[in-house]
């Protein structure tokens, strides 16, 4: 088994770097930062992780070929494997269409261009020119590194859509799938068993995190706060086969979003968000946590990785992770 972290990238640098420690000490395989827009800039949190840790692995979750140019990406992505000591991954994805429009983006054809920004990053970061002549790039024999990559850097796709979830399976080293709620595991993994398939891959060879929400607390009122919020924030900009998970659709999140993102109300917000929409994560107790976990692992998920919010204390939930989590589950 697996264990990794999630957070957003909305808290300052230097909690990064407490969090990642403790999730070196409790033996968490991988730590994963967001790149969402107009908050702090993953890279450079990702940097100060690296220079304050030895082990864990360090990885973006996840940048996108839209606001970030696929060579600025493969150098970012080579630079910081080589400040963490080859410990970096790389998680790509398209990026939510209901936020690149903020700066005016429109992602056309998201899977074609996952796909070929995948193609330029292993040839890049494999120290091979990158003459593309894909739908979305295309690039001529000049396109290389100008510095040696100290090997191919490993790509993890995230995905929330049939497409995107068949993509992880044809051409990534790994997936991070959104599980909204974590039952969604059973609808999402026949789409990258496809993808496996159409390309002869064994599944099994690809890392497959169970990305779930959780928020952790004895205090189950500020527990179900905290994740109010997020879903506040993040629950119009989802799929819709979470959305239909759930029972829901992108309308039933349309008036948070005015709250939230217009009128600056996140108190109003939060108080919309329903029962229904609380599904999507995990509030409680490390119990709680585990009962929903089994089903995952039932299921053959062998890396169980925690997302935002957490907790109302992340670190605290850190180290209920670390101390009851990861010794439930190590030896599966």
């Amino acid at each position: 088994m697996k264990f990794s972290l999630r957070f957003n990238n909305d808290l300052p640098v230097h909690e990064y770097v407490r969090l990642a420690q403790a999730a070196e000490h409790w033996g968490f395989d991988q730590f994963w930062v967001s790149d969402d827009l107009f908050l702090r800039s993953a890279p450079v949190i990702l940097t100060a992780i690296a220079v304050a840790t030895e082990r864990i692995e360090i990885g973006t979750c996840i940048v996108n070929p839209y606001t970030l140019h696929p060579a600025e990406m493969a150098m970012m992505a080579a630079t910081l494997d080589e400040v963490s000591g080859g410990r970096f991954n790389l998680g790509l994805s398209s990026g939510a269409a209901e936020f690149l429009k903020w700066v005016g983006i429109t992602p056309d054809k998201p899977v074609t261009a996952v796909r070929d920004t995948v193609r330029a990053m292993n040839r890049l970061t494999a120290n091979k020119r990158a003459a593309l002549d894909g739908q979305f790039l295309q690039w001529t024999d000049e396109a290389y590194l100008r510095f040696e990559s100290e090997r191919r850097i490993p790509i993890y796709i995230g995905a929330m859509s049939p497409n995107m979830l068949r993509l992880i399976g044809e051409v990534a080293d790994g997936g991070l799938p959104l599980l909204l709620p974590p039952e969604h595991y059973e609808t999402v993994l026949p789409y990258i068993h496809e993808g496996a398939a159409k390309t002869g891959r064994d599944v099994r060879d690809v890392d497959v995190a169970a990305c779930i929400w959780c928020s952790l607390a004895d205090d189950r009122a500020a527990a179900e706060d905290i994740l109010r919020e997020k879903i506040a924030y993040y629950g119009h900009a989802m799929s819709p086969l979470i959305w239909e998970r759930l029972g829901l659709t992108q309308e039933d999140f349309r008036p948070i979003e005015q709250a939230i993102m217009r009128d600056d109300d996140k108190e109003r917000a939060k108080a919309m968000v329903t029962p229904d929409m609380l599904r999507i994560g995990v509030v409680g107790t490390a119990a709680d946590l585990i009962e929903r976990l089994e089903g995952l692992v039932a299921q053959g998920a062998r890396h169980l990785s925690f997302g935002p919010p957490l907790g109302p204390d992340a670190l605290a939930a850190v180290n209920i992770i670390g101390q009851t989590i990861i010794p439930h589950f190590r030896d599966r």
